[in-house]
């Protein structure tokens, strides 16, 4: 885990490196506390990605637990009607 001070950031090229180095967050600190992340752009998408992943798994696990699903033959069937195939 990187920290750096605030100050830091002028640098914008050392910062740069640190988050391609760290292949994750870098934490900005002001008066010795947390004020910032700064993170490469790459990680940030697989960040994001996985948070709609989980996100998405949640719903569909509060769909269960509400009863709402099909089994798939019914869920097939209904597709089938819908489109006429």
């Amino acid at each position: 885990m990187q920290i750096i001070p605030m100050r830091d950031l002028k640098n914008t090229v050392e910062v740069e490196r640190r988050c391609a180095e760290e292949n994750g967050p870098v934490y900005v600190t002001k008066n010795g506390y947390g004020r910032l992340v700064v993170m490469d752009i790459e990680y940030y998408e697989r960040t994001m990605q996985k948070m709609f992943e989980a996100k998405s798994i949640m719903e569909g696990l509060e769909d269960v637990k509400a009863g709402q699903t099909l089994d798939g033959d019914t869920a097939i069937s209904s597709i089938r009607s819908r489109y006429g195939i």
